[in-house]
């Protein structure tokens, strides 16, 4: 059998580590497709190599762009890939820009689709994802499912229950697995908060950081939450832009009580994310 996963953003590759273990454990041939969505090395190379996922095995370099650019040119670059290797089965992950791509091109190939992570909703139809999300599992002949509400979501839906499987959610096979390494990296002792609260942040959802008033709003929330404990920020690149837009420096205003987030925890982005 061969399986081909398509995977293009950080939340993909942490539910791809233990896929992909557990396939190559079963003489499963696992051909892995790297969009290229996320290309920053904090955000794509590190995962690869924190959790020990192969390097994959097509690039196709698709990069930054609207949302229709992105998908089309995942799936103008991912249909030769698939018209060549004819896959048993083409895995999507998650709700990415590059999941519901992979899903289309698999469908109109006629080859079968499988969704991990099928049939969560969060019926806001202005987040992208949720689009994607419904978009997918309507293409799919397997669905994941990693938890009940997804099965009664689906069902609400009229989706076939005999296409979802009870699965589990991936992302814990993952914690378990990178748990002993994150725990080694004593986090708290490198940004100076053991033995004290602190709290870890992140922001990089478009309908959080593409507004500015909102944008202006959750630093300031930051900043006033700074005053009480430590707050490490590790700074998603597209926020970081944004920041950089409205010409504030949140951090320098709260010393290292916001600085040393801003300033380290980006090298350790993967680590903290396994953790």
């Amino acid at each position: 059998m061969r399986v081909l996963s398509v995977v293009g953003a950080r939340p993909n590759f942490m539910k791809l580590a233990p896929v992909d273990r557990e396939l190559v454990k079963r003489g499963v041939e696992h051909v892995i497709v790297h969009t290229g969505q996320h290309y920053d090395p904090e955000m794509s190379d590190a995962f690869f190599e924190q959790l020990w996922i192969p390097a994959p095995d097509h690039d196709l370099g698709v990069g930054s762009g609207s949302h229709a650019q992105q998908t089309a040119a995942v799936m103008q670059r991912l249909e030769p890939v698939i018209v060549e290797l004819r896959p048993d089965l083409v895995l999507t992950y998650g709700d990415v820009n590059s999941t519901v791509a992979a899903a289309l091109v698999a469908a109109k190939l006629q080859v079968r689709v499988g969704h991990v992570e099928a049939g969560l909703r969060s019926r806001d139809w202005t987040m992208p994802e949720e689009i994607n999300r419904v978009v997918t599992d309507r293409l799919s002949d397997l669905l994941f499912l990693p938890s009940r509400d997804a099965a009664e979501n689906l069902e609400a839906e009229g989706i076939a229950v005999d296409r979802m499987h009870f699965v589990g959610n991936v992302m814990i096979d993952t914690l378990c697995w990178a748990l002993p390494q994150a725990l080694a990296v004593d986090a708290p002792a490198r940004f100076d908060v053991r033995g004290r609260p602190y709290a870890v942040v992140t922001l990089h959802r478009p309908a959080n950081v593409d507004d500015p008033t909102v944008l202006r709003e959750l630093l300031e929330a930051l900043t006033r939450l700074a005053d009480r404990i430590a707050v490490l920020f590790p700074v998603h690149p597209r926020t970081r832009a944004r920041i950089e837009e409205l010409r504030v420096r949140p951090w320098s205003e709260r010393g290292p009580r916001l600085l040393a987030a801003h300033a380290r925890a980006h090298q350790g982005a993967a680590a903290a994310a396994a953790d």
